[in-house]
């Protein structure tokens, strides 16, 4: 099946996706702050640079597009049917580099948790954001 943009369409839409400050990246900071988190973006000293860093709980969060990184079993994550063997290459690296990231952090004590943009959604948003901070703060003593 062919791409339903053109050659040039199509790259002016990729290139206008960021890789952070993303808009659900905004929701989940938006939510934790509301929530009295206070946190960092995109730690550089970390491995991966999380998008948001919550020290106090030694905890980083990843929020993941669900087509970049491979959301396996998600129905918004489909392997494209052109330039097939480009995309299996990038997404499968992306899958790699997002486990080697984790275990270094989980290696260096921190909690590692990943948020699935299709998780987001309107109708599970709250669930998955309550969630969430359930886990940052289950079993755990705030540094100071």
């Amino acid at each position: 099946m062919a791409d339903v943009h053109s050659k040039e369409i199509r790259s002016y839409n990729m290139s206008h996706i960021h890789g952070k400050n993303t808009k659900p990246e905004e929701l989940v900071r938006k939510y934790l702050f509301s929530h009295g988190f206070r946190y960092r973006k995109n730690v550089a000293k970390l491995p991966g640079k999380p998008d948001i860093v919550l020290s106090k709980y030694k905890a980083a969060i990843f929020v993941n597009g669900c087509f970049w990184h491979g959301h396996t079993g998600c129905a918004y994550f489909v392997w494209p049917k052109t330039n097939s063997d480009f995309w299996k290459q990038k997404i499968s690296g992306n899958i790699i580099r997002d486990k080697k990231n984790y275990d270094l952090l989980t290696s260096l004590g921190w909690r590692v948790f990943t948020v699935w943009e299709c998780e987001l959604r309107p109708r599970i948003r709250e669930q998955t954001l309550w969630g969430l901070v359930q886990s940052i703060t289950a079993n755990t003593e705030p540094s100071k």
